[in-house]
C-alpha cells in the first residue's frame, strides 16, 4: 500500500479508483464493512482501492484542549487499513482552512480533480465541508450530475434482539476502554485494542523488583482505565511482528509516589534489549485496579499473582489479536 499526503499530481496508478472516505479512528467493524464494500466494488470494476482520511483528526483541530482520544494514530491506522487490502491511502492535512472549504469544492477539486475517483463509498451519516453542509444527499446529486458512482454503507451493529442492538462507533469503544472493558472494545473492533510506541528508558525500578518492564509513551493514544492488564506485546521486526505474552500496568505507581501516567510492560520469559524498538501492546484482559501498597515487598507478592492471572487469561486466547477477525461476527 502506498501512502500519499496530497491529492494533486498523483501518479496515474493512484487515480481512477474506488475511494472509501472517513476518519476511521479505530478501524472498527463498521469501518471494515465500509472499506470492504469499497473493495468489492473495486474488484468488480478492475480498479484500485483507495482510502481517504484526514490528519490530524478533525476533533483535535476543533477541540485542541480535549484530552487524548485517538484509538489508532496514523501509524496504527495505516497498518490496519493495509491489512484490509487497500492499494492507496490518501492522508489529507486537516486544519481550520481546510474545514472552511465548500463541500462542492471538496468533491470537484479533491475527489474528482485530484483522485479522479470512479466510485465513492461513505457511511450514511458522513458529513463534510464548510459547516458540515456536505452530506449523502449532496453526494447523490453530484454523482448524478458528474457521473461518478456512489455507495452509502449502513452502520454495523452488535447485540441481539433479546438485549438490543447497538451501532458500533469509535465513541462507544472509547467508553469501553475508559471503563476497563477491553473485551467489549475488542468485540466492536474485531480484534484486541492495542497501543504502540517506541520503548523509552525508565527508572529501571521494575528490574530491581524482579519484573523488568518496557516503558512505552502514550503519545496521542486514548488513556484507558488505570490498572493491570494481561497483554500480548509485539516487537516489529521488518515486515513481521513477533508476539509474546506479558502483563502491563497503566497507572501512576502510587506505591512510589508517582505522578505521571505510565504504560509499563513486563514480557514473560524475555531478556532482550527493547530500547528504541517499536512495541505494540494488545490489551487482552483487565486483571485489577491500581492499588497503593504498604511496601515494595507487598507489591512484589501482588505482581507474582498478576503474572499467574495473566498467564491464565492468555492461555484461553488464540493468537495475538482476535476475538473476531472480520465483520462476520457482527450484523
Amino acid at each position: 500500500m502506498r501512502i500519499f499526503r496530497h491529492y494533486e499530481e498523483l501518479p496515474a496508478e493512484a487515480r481512477g479508483g474506488v475511494v472509501a472516505i472517513g476518519n476511521f479512528d479505530g478501524v472498527h467493524l463498521g469501518h471494515q464493512a465500509l472499506i470492504g464494500e469499497a473493495g468489492g466494488i473495486a474488484k468488480d470494476l478492475g480498479a484500485p482501492l483507495g482510502v481517504l482520511t484526514f490528519e490530524p483528526h478533525p476533533r483535535s483541530v476543533f477541540k485542541p484542549d480535549d484530552p487524548p482520544f485517538r484509538l489508532t494514530p496514523l501509524r496504527a491506522k495505516a497498518r490496519h487499513i493495509e491489512a484490509l487490502g487497500a492499494d492507496h491511502l490518501y492522508v489529507l492535512h486537516f486544519d481550520l482552512d481546510f474545514s472552511r472549504r465548500l463541500a462542492e469544492d471538496f468533491v470537484d477539486a479533491v475527489l474528482l480533480g485530484g483522485l479522479e475517483a470512479r466510485h465513492i463509498v461513505v457511511g450514511r451519516d458522513f458529513v463534510f465541508g464548510n459547516k458540515r453542509r456536505g452530506n449523502v444527499e449532496l453526494l447523490e446529486r453530484m454523482a448524478a450530475e458528474k457521473g461518478f458512482g456512489l455507495a452509502c454503507v449502513k452502520p454495523v451493529c452488535v447485540g441481539d434482539e433479546g438485549t438490543g442492538s447497538e451501532v458500533i462507533s469509535s465513541r462507544t469503544i472509547r467508553e469501553c476502554l475508559r471503563e476497563s472493558d477491553v473485551r467489549g472494545a475488542a468485540k466492536r473492533l474485531g480484534r484486541f485494542w492495542e497501543l504502540g510506541g517506541r520503548v523509552e528508558k525508565g527508572e529501571t525500578r521494575g528490574r530491581g523488583l524482579g519484573f523488568p518492564t518496557a516503558n512505552v509513551p502514550f503519545g496521542d493514544y486514548l488513556r484507558p482505565a488505570a490498572g493491570v492488564y494481561a497483554v500480548r506485546a509485539g516487537v516489529d521486526q521488518g515486515p513481521d511482528t513477533i508476539w509474546r505474552d506479558g502483563v502491563a500496568s497503566i497507572g501512576f505507581r502510587p506505591t512510589f509516589g508517582g505522578r505521571e501516567l505510565l504504560l509499563e510492560v513486563h514480557i514473560f520469559d524475555f531478556s532482550g534489549d527493547l530500547y528504541g524498538h517499536q512495541l505494540r501492546v494488545a490489551m487482552i484482559g483487565y486483571l485489577r485496579r491500581e492499588v497503593k501498597f504498604e511496601s515494595a515487598d507487598d507489591l512484589i507478592v501482588e505482581m507474582k499473582r498478576d503474572t499467574e492471572r495473566a498467564r491464565a487469561v492468555l492461555a484461553e486466547v488464540d493468537g495475538p489479536m482476535p476475538l473476531e477477525n472480520s465483520v462476520a461476527g457482527a450484523r
